[in-house]
């Protein structure tokens, strides 16, 4: 490991030891984090303004103990995530906690190549192996593969656990990587739920879950925050103490349906078209697995409709726009809509599609959706 990343492993031992808190990145505010705090974990800022959430040591503990539990038990990580956002903080405790050395994944961009790399010391020991991952890893990893380059891959069947968090997981993305043998396991979780509380759709032990009236998922347990640093209104906005315990209001719509939660996209994405709301996430579910690519839906603006549904495809950066006005782009742009509009209607359609390298990205891992909006108008203008 670099001298920063041992400093950074010794202040979060030393914090879930009652010590100082750590600030991995520097803070937004004068105010200093309040006593009994034990990280101060930046948001993404993708609703916004970025926040400064307050984990307490016993968040983090409880976190990485029921992590730990549904896995099977403790083991050895290996980081390949920024150890500046909670994700990657939370290999670090888990580690920590375990008791184990802690593994780290090459410097520099992420690679299949530094993933095997990575893994293969671990994998060499009596310990099982974890590894968190966001899907775009997953993603270059699977294709590594399929080129020719199966060694992360076959790195990835012999852990103990994958966890794969961060962003939505494309259905294809996943049942490619269970058919190979890695033992994938969907996160749901938040910095403000120190990390992932939800695996493959099941609450981690403590973790409660309900959906409010206006279809928002909520969550209560000992993995939660104790709020913003020098943001109180938006403390008493999220997060918020009744008869049945303190609840952390997400911006997610979800259904809890059998014990099971299913996220349907966020609150804020939802797409008026025609008068329809449209669930950006149900789109992107079935043109990924139609396309077998990474997809982010988008509206933009639209005189006749209110708001336009536009698919952002990654990969095939050269083939033609959709909507170009070739007779194979309008073709395409057809089938697309008739396999969207079978599964969701006509009105989640998208009335057009994009071809892009890769989408953008924030944090660690998360489609920047505006610098979507902002690709597609810059190409409609």
């Amino acid at each position: 490991m670099s001298t920063d990343l041992d400093d950074l492993v010794g202040a979060v031992r030393d914090a879930l030891d009652g010590g100082p808190a750590v600030v991995p990145l520097p803070l937004l505010s004068a105010q200093a984090p309040p006593s009994g705090t034990a990280l101060v974990v930046r948001t993404s800022g993708s609703t916004g303004t970025p926040r400064e959430v307050l984990l307490g040591a016993a968040a983090l503990r409880a976190s990485a103990a029921a992590t730990h539990t549904r896995l099977g038990g403790p083991g050895r990580w290996v980081l390949t995530l920024p150890p500046t956002h909670v994700a990657g903080l939370q290999v670090i405790v888990r580690s920590l906690l375990a008791g184990t050395p802690l593994d780290v994944a090459p410097p520099g961009p992420f690679s299949p190549d530094g993933l095997a790399a990575a893994l293969r010391a671990p994998l060499a020991g009596a310990d099982p192996v974890y590894v968190s991952l966001v899907p775009t890893q997953l993603h270059r990893v699977v294709d590594a593969a399929d080129g020719g380059a199966p060694a992360a891959l076959q790195a990835l069947t012999r852990c103990g656990g994958v966890l794969l968090g961060g962003a939505a997981t494309p259905p294809r993305l996943r049942e490619r990587a269970l058919d190979a043998g890695v033992p994938v396991v969907r996160t749901y979780g938040m910095s403000e739920t120190a990390g992932g509380c939800v695996y493959d759709g099941v609450p981690l032990g403590g973790v409660r879950l309900r959906i409010a009236a206006t279809g928002v998922v909520e969550i209560a347990g000992p993995v939660l925050a104790t709020g913003y640093l020098a943001d109180d209104a938006a403390t008493a906005a999220a997060f918020h103490d009744g008869p049945d315990g303190r609840w952390f209001r997400t911006s997610d719509l979800g259904t809890h349906d059998d014990g099971v939660l299913t996220v349907l996209g966020r609150a804020d994405d939802v797409i008026v078209t025609g008068g329809v709301n449209v669930a950006p996430a149900a789109v992107e579910a079935v043109l990924s697995e139609a396309l077998g690519a990474e997809v982010c839906v988008v509206g933009v603006p639209d005189p006749e409709w209110g708001q336009r549904v536009v698919a952002v495809v990654a990969g095939d950066a050269g083939a033609p726009e959709r909507g170009d006005g070739t007779q194979g782009a309008a073709d395409e742009l057809a089938r697309i809509r008739d396999v969207v509009a079978a599964r969701l209607g006509r009105a989640a359609a998208p009335r057009q599609v994009h071809r892009v390298a890769a989408l953008p990205l924030r944090g660690p891992g998360k489609v920047d959706r505006a610098a979507v909006v902002d690709l597609v108008r810059d190409r409609t203008r």
